[in-house]
């Protein structure tokens, strides 16, 4: 479980290439102050496991189903990474639940400056805009993010200065892809009411049911 909150940008190494997966290694430093083999670290907002790692670097394996749903698949040596170690339990809750599972990839159509903020016009395939509402959370390459506005296919996000300097978020230009997250909650919520719904139009136990065996008048 991650919450969000980028700990520092990290530069890939390193790419092998295997089929539709990858090798990644990446250089990094505060990551790694307490890192253990097996350890899981949120590489722009896809949760990974550490392999190996040295004092300044770390190896991660990117699997066929993370390369073919998140920006990953265009990893290439020398870009900028955003970093974040899975939460402690006793640790400040600064974001909001990220679960590091990436659901898609959108597209940045335009971006903006007002005053000390950055805004961001990101494009969203399938059906996953249904998810985002005004004030709502959304995860971008693993930055907690607020969305100001939605509209059929696109929403629009904010970035404060701390967050164009600390994240990679800030270097990024129109055509550019990010990983998407959406609030778990939101999720959850849709799958029980879709469960409870199928429950209802597969349920035997109709009214005269109910009425034959007494339960009823």
């Amino acid at each position: 479980m991650f919450t969000g909150i980028v700990e520092e940008k990290g530069t890939i190494l390193s790419v092998k290439q295997q089929a539709n997966s990858l090798k990644l290694v990446i250089h990094a430093k505060t990551v790694l102050s307490d890192v253990k083999i097996g350890d899981s670290i949120a590489v722009n907002g896809v949760c990974l496991t550490v392999t190996s790692f040295l004092s300044d670097q770390f190896s991660v394996d990117v699997m066929p189903e993370t390369y073919r749903y998140s920006s990953l698949s265009q990893a290439h040596t020398g870009v900028e990474v955003n970093l974040e170690r899975a939460m402690h339990a006793n640790g400040r809750f600064g974001g909001h639940f990220v679960s590091g599972h990436v659901d898609t990839v959108g597209e940045i159509l335009n971006s903006w400056t007002e005053a000390n903020a950055q805004y961001f016009s990101i494009q969203v395939t399938g059906d996953g805009i249904k998810y985002l509402m005004p004030k709502g959370s959304i995860t971008i390459d693993g930055t907690s993010l607020t969305v100001f506005d939605v509209d059929t296919d696109r929403f629009i996000v904010s970035l404060i200065p701390e967050t164009q300097q600390k994240t990679i978020l800030g270097d990024k230009q129109k055509g550019d892809l990010v990983n998407l997250e959406y609030d778990m909650l939101a999720k959850y919520m849709e799958n029980l009411i879709r469960h409870n719904e199928t429950e209802k139009q597969t349920s035997k136990v109709t009214e005269d049911t109910l009425r034959e065996h007494g339960f009823i008048d």
